[in-house]
């Protein structure tokens, strides 16, 4: 961790929500004049998507379980280590950008799926945001969740998340059905092993519940919408934390323990605004006097 060169980073795995989370920070940013550095957590994975799909069919050729984007054998986590590390040293490191989409590709001129090329993070930033699948993972060999100042988690239930993951992998990027729950089943190991153990070492993690039958998540026609879900705001270190305020401010909630809150969903941005803004308040008043 750092006080002049802050590190926040969003963790959570593919179709959590993530990006929604992210979309909110970049609004707080820009109201506040808050220069970041946004790292997407895409970029540092290891292999193109044409490379992955080749070693997960020579494994299962094999017989064996193929690599997943959860696990470390399919990521550069000590590039991640590094970037987070010379980030909070002197605001230095080296980015990239993972082309998803038809869009992106025509902006870069690379196919989907591929890389841009390595480039310095920009000069002059206020802190380092990171939006991605493993800003808390400690391993034997790595300790990514220590760099970082502010952690926050986003871990829908499972069949929510699954569900979202559905949809968007056969709407917008063309999967099918039955490619996307052998993903699901392969990654199933190491989102035990990396991505779960993450949400014990984030200072806040936000979880949409849905009220709607999600029972069986591969059938579902439609993600349950916020509205049709609370979410439940635990903080690890509760203290200083203004829950009266909190529940004031946000109509229909109420605390489930100590250190929890419980919001309708249609108030999740409402809730992360009241919540994180002060947060980073406190950061860049850290950075400022530390400067």
């Amino acid at each position: 961790m750092t006080t002049k060169h802050p590190i926040i980073a969003v963790t959570g795995s593919s179709g959590a929500g993530t990006t929604t989370v992210k979309h909110t920070f970049e609004a707080i940013f820009h109201r506040e004049g808050v220069n970041a550095a946004i790292v997407e957590g895409d970029s540092f994975h290891r292999y193109t998507r044409d490379e992955m799909k080749q070693r997960i069919d020579e494994a299962e050729q094999a017989g064996e379980r193929g690599i997943s984007h959860f696990g470390p054998e399919a990521n550069l986590l000590d590039e991640l280590e590094d970037l987070f590390r010379s980030y909070g040293d002197s605001a230095t490191g080296r980015k990239r950008f993972y082309i998803h989409n038809e869009e992106q590709s025509v902006r870069w001129g690379l196919p989907m799926g591929t890389f841009t090329e390595w480039e310095d993070l920009p000069v002059g930033t206020d802190c380092l945001f990171y939006e991605g699948l493993h800003g808390a993972v400690v391993t034997e060999k790595i300790d990514i969740a220590r760099h970082v100042d502010l952690l926050i988690g986003v871990a829908p239930t499972i069949n929510l998340e699954w569900i979202q993951k559905l949809h968007r992998d056969t709407r917008i990027r063309g999967y099918s059905p039955e490619s996307v729950q052998a993903t699901i089943l392969r990654r199933m190991h190491d989102y035990v092993h990396y991505v779960v153990p993450q949400f014990t070492r984030t200072h806040i993690n936000f979880q949409r519940v849905p009220v709607v039958d999600t029972s069986n998540p591969f059938i579902a026609r439609d993600v349950p919408t916020l509205g049709e879900s609370l979410v439940v705001i635990r903080f690890r270190d509760p203290r200083g934390i203004d829950f009266p305020y909190l529940l004031n401010m946000i109509s229909d909630s109420f605390m489930s323990r100590a250190n929890t809150i419980v919001v309708p969903g249609a108030k999740l941005d409402l809730a992360m605004q009241l919540i994180l803004t002060p947060l980073i308040w406190k950061l860049m008043e850290k950075r400022r006097r530390a400067g």
